[in-house]
């Protein structure tokens, strides 16, 4: 059989649903929760700021839009940071952590106080917090730290991990407690899970705790560390069984509490209006009120869930870079929502940790998507790497 000049082989023309999967790489389970916990933000945002809005004489739809463009915004980071290529991560690992340390020396010198916490500077007309882009920066650098050497001495463990992690600590420390102890228990963890020698870390631990006995004393004698005064306060108020000032505590168990199995329905809540900032570190509590303990409950299985699809990724991994990185990242998102909760429930003292990926936009929401897109980077590498085996295997 002849074929006419003119004829063609009919190249292969990817559907737009087709091209979509093809960009769109990665655990599709963290997928699917990214975009269950961004549809919940939406509501939950939308619902808790409405006294934001009457007190500053806008429309509840204002805050709404602001959110969306929030988590677009997120969701772009995300898509990117999931295209970067790893050996760009482990690049940038040394120079963000230089990046990290120089922001928070920035914020303590020149840094804004709002509610008597210095946490914000602003660059180029945008008012950012640090302490979370840190929290990312620190993974990269032990991630990459932990792959290279193999630490048979504590002199060479205290100058490439103890002391960076000491200086990130105590800088954190200056404007958030618990942002500080967010870090050094992720870092902690990790490096448990390394398998570094348990005498490193255990000496480690001895000289972090004697250093948090000295910035606890440096904090009541002089005015460094501001925050310190208000953890402890915070914590003997705790251990007190609710002697002295519960206001926040209060109505958060309030909320809880009449939420019952369903809640009240979307909008209905009514410690929106008295919980302070009930749309950042109390949003929990606005949706367990909302939507019962379903809904509250619906919302720590996403997070659980989340955590056991990066137990698998890093499960998959080859290198320790990209294992202890997922894990970290993983860790870090977990931790800072397992506190949240705690707090909103009232078996923490109060602090000022948002809820991943839901409370109201700010550094916190783009820092924790670039973290997502980060661990899906690793599992679309994962992918990559299993079908080139395959078709190597194939031929």
């Amino acid at each position: 059989m002849t074929h006419k000049p003119s004829d063609r082989i009919a190249l292969e023309v990817p559907s737009p649903k087709r091209a979509l999967e093809r960009s769109m790489r990665g655990d599709r389970g963290i997928w699917i929760i990214i975009v269950l916990l961004s549809l919940i933000s939406l509501a939950a945002v939308y619902s808790s700021t409405s006294s934001l809005a009457f007190l500053q004489g806008r429309t509840a739809s204002f805050y709404l839009f602001r959110q969306f463009a929030f988590v677009t915004l997120g969701l772009a980071t995300l898509f990117v940071c999931h295209l970067i290529p790893l050996g760009w991560y482990r690049k940038f690992s040394f120079l963000g952590m230089m990046i990290a340390i120089a922001l928070l020396i920035i914020t303590l010198v020149a840094g804004e106080t709002h509610n008597d916490a210095t946490r914000w500077i602003t660059i180029l007309g945008i008012t950012i917090q640090p302490s979370e882009v840190v929290k990312v920066a620190m993974i990269l650098y032990v991630a990459k730290v932990i792959e290279d050497r193999k630490f048979e001495t504590f002199k060479e463990f205290t100058l490439y991990l103890m002391a960076p992690l000491g200086i990130l600590t105590l800088l954190m420390l200056w404007g958030s407690i618990s942002a500080g102890l967010i870090l050094g228990g992720t870092a902690f963890l990790i490096l448990l899970i390394s398998g570094i020698s348990f005498k490193h870390i255990s000496k480690m631990m001895g000289i972090f705790f004697i250093g948090l006995i000295l910035v606890v004393a440096l904090a009541k004698a002089t005015p460094l560390f501001p925050r310190i005064e208000t953890a402890v306060s915070r914590i003997t108020t705790f251990a007190d069984d609710g002697k002295g000032d519960t206001f926040q505590a209060d109505h958060a168990k309030i909320a809880i509490a009449s939420g019952g199995i369903f809640g009240k329905g979307p909008g209905n809540s009514t410690q929106r209006i008295i919980l302070p900032k009930p749309y950042h570190d109390f949003i929990y509590a606005i949706i367990v009120e909302e939507y019962g303990i379903v809904g509250g409950g619906a919302v720590l299985l996403l997070f659980l869930w989340f955590f056991f699809r990066c137990y698998l990724i890093a499960k998959r991994c080859t290198r320790n870079f990209s294992s202890l990185l997922v894990i970290g990242l993983g860790l870090l998102i977990v931790l800072q929502a397992m506190l949240h909760i705690c707090v909103n429930v009232g078996l923490l003292p109060v602090t000022g940790q948002t809820l991943p990926l839901v409370s109201l936009g700010g550094t916190s929401f783009i820092a924790v998507s670039a973290a997502f897109g980060i661990i899906l980077a690793v599992s679309r590498t994962i992918e990559r790497t299993e079908m080139k085996k395959e078709v190597f295997d194939e031929t």
